[in-house]
């Protein structure tokens, strides 16, 4: 019952759907990368099914990019939707 008036919440609602599908990413960033990856992260944010990630760190943003399929997978599984496409890692 509660999650038949969830969905209609969200079929109503789809900008407040997205948003919470945002922090679902955001959080799973720090939880399938670690505290490590996190302590490096400044900026990141989601547009047109792109997330874009700041680093301070050049070696780790390197290393991201090269398995940025890997981690578009494991992001979406852990927010259990198709929410990013592609990573843009700067």
């Amino acid at each position: 019952m509660i999650g038949e008036v969830l969905r209609d919440i969200f079929e109503e609602n789809t900008e407040m759907y997205e948003k919470i599908l945002e922090i679902r990413i955001k959080r799973a960033w720090g939880e399938v990368l670690g505290d490590m990856v996190l302590q490096y992260t400044r900026n990141m944010y989601i547009k047109d099914k792109v997330l874009y990630v700041s680093l301070t760190s050049s070696v780790l943003r390197n290393e991201l990019t090269l398995c940025r399929e890997k981690l578009v997978k494991s992001l979406n599984e852990y927010a259990r939707a198709n929410v990013v496409q592609d990573i843009v890692i700067r």
